[in-house]
């Protein structure tokens, strides 16, 4: 299983970007998808969840201006609007609890998968 992580880039405070993340493989359930992000000297922090059932869980910073969705099982988004220089990180793509084809057997995984990362970079 591999994480693709796109659609950061440089934006202007009040700017938006969409994020998204391709979750490879066949996957037949997880329990959530979402997004992490690491500034600058800081530890890396949740920003949005989605799980199969769609609800959502938001740090804080995120609630009102950003929005995940998901695109079925391996596909999951972050809409950011209204961004702030204190945006500025790197976005990780993250899921866990991944049921998945793997070499023809199924496997059930409790492991945290990770994307690489995509930079957000918010001028003031």
């Amino acid at each position: 299983v591999q994480l693709q992580a796109s659609g950061g880039g440089l934006v202007q405070a009040g700017g938006s970007l969409r994020l998204s993340c391709i979750v490879s493989g066949t996957i037949f359930r997880f329990n959530a998808l979402g997004w992490y992000r690491q500034a600058p000297g800081k530890q890396r922090e949740l920003v949005a969840t989605i799980s199969e059932s769609d609800s959502t869980n938001y740090a804080d910073s995120a609630k009102g201006r950003f929005t995940i969705s998901r695109n079925g099982k391996n596909t999951v988004f972050l809409q950011m609007n209204s961004l702030k220089p204190e945006d500025t990180a790197v976005y990780y793509c993250y899921a866990t609890g991944l049921t998945y084809k793997e070499y023809g057997s199924i496997v059930a995984s409790g492991e945290d998968y990770w994307g690489k990362g995509t930079l957000v970079t918010v001028s003031s």
